[in-house]
């Protein structure tokens, strides 16, 4: 069965002196402040869209590796996943950067850097951004 998950974005005024808020509508989880030069300069404590999809990509992700890690008979005792959204002004977002380190019994680098090359392919949110290059540093913790 389908899921639909929805946001709702409220923008008031011109790009650069105007500001918005996201309200994340599914979950209720909150509405967080957004602008554009907390978009292309300092965070200064709002968020992007960017980060909004790199948190997404790397839950995502995270969830996809722990799957495939658990179907191997090898469930991942941790994952620590970071995804580096680069946004370059006028051009739009030009890579995606994945980084994972696990905590992994019975499998050794090599497997687990293949398991996270299948992940960032079959992960739906890696589908979604298909036209973005996406990179990906693997390793095991320790």
């Amino acid at each position: 069965m389908a899921t639909t998950r929805t946001a709702q974005t409220t923008w008031q005024g011109s790009l650069q002196e105007g500001s918005g808020s996201v309200e994340l509508q599914s979950s209720g989880v909150g509405t967080f402040d957004v602008s554009w030069p907390s978009r292309a300069e300092s965070a200064n404590g709002k968020t992007s869209p960017e980060e909004l999809i790199a948190a997404a990509h790397s839950s995502c992700f995270s969830m996809a590796l722990s799957a495939a890690l658990s179907k191997a008979g090898t469930p991942p005792t941790t994952l620590e996943t970071s995804a580096e959204v680069e946004l370059t002004p006028g051009t739009g977002i030009t890579g995606i950067k994945l980084t994972v380190v696990g905590t992994v019994e019975g499998v050794s680098e090599e497997q687990f850097v293949e398991a996270a090359n299948g992940a960032k392919e079959g992960c739906p949110v890696s589908q979604a951004l298909a036209g973005t290059t996406i990179t990906l540093d693997a390793s095991l913790k320790g």
